[in-house]
């Protein structure tokens, strides 16, 4: 395989596992234990840790250590306020490249998504959530604007899913409902307005 597949692997996989809380905030990690896991050299592991890093999901201390960051709710304000700014950003250029194709998956994912809180699934819930807004993502067609979504989504996602798994309410399920009207009926300020209230609860959801 690929140096840059592997090291794209590693970096998921690391990634995936901090969001769910399986490597825990605090938790020193160490190249040549996770490269043995995975079944792979160090090489691709340090390359993965270099850009959790530059992601904020770890922090390195040459020559020390290298460990899962805390969970501070003013890191995680500021991703979801740059995270929100991009989502309104393509929103409003996505909206009126919208297929009927897009609405309708759109919908399905939300029909997910509420099925997901229901039963108390936080990964589908967050795996939908993330499937719904990327449909306006795609049709955006803002390659930079994507790149920071990706970037940055994973601190807000580590929140979410532990703030769900103690039991807290969502309420985007509406707000999503609300959104997709917007967007079918072609309506760019109310789309715009939609996403900003979603991603200024997030915002909040780290207080």
């Amino acid at each position: 395989m690929p140096r840059t597949l592997l090291r794209d692997r590693a970096y998921a996989v690391i990634r995936d596992a901090i969001v769910a809380g399986d490597i825990e905030p605090g938790a020193v990690v160490r190249d040549a234990e996770l490269a043995e896991r995975l079944g792979l050299s160090r090489a691709p592991v340090r390359e993965a840790f270099s850009r959790l890093v530059d992601d904020g999901l770890l922090e390195s201390k040459p020559q020390s250590y290298t460990r899962v960051t805390p969970l501070v709710a003013a890191d995680v304000r500021d991703a979801a306020a740059v995270v929100g700014a991009m989502h309104e950003l393509v929103t409003r250029v996505a909206v009126p490249r919208l297929a009927a194709a897009d609405l309708a998956a759109m919908r399905a994912a939300n029909g997910r998504f509420a099925a997901a809180v229901g039963a108390g699934d936080v990964d589908a819930a967050l795996r939908a959530d993330d499937e719904l807004h990327d449909v306006l993502v795609r049709a955006g067609g803002n390659r930079a604007a994507a790149a920071t979504v990706a970037r940055y989504t994973p601190l807000i996602r580590r929140l979410e899913r532990r703030r769900f798994g103690e039991g807290g309410s969502c309420r985007s399920a509406g707000l999503h409902e609300r959104l997709i009207e917007a967007c079918a009926a072609g309506d760019v300020a109310e789309a715009v307005r939609v996403t900003a209230e979603i991603w200024r609860g997030l915002e909040e959801l780290a207080d």
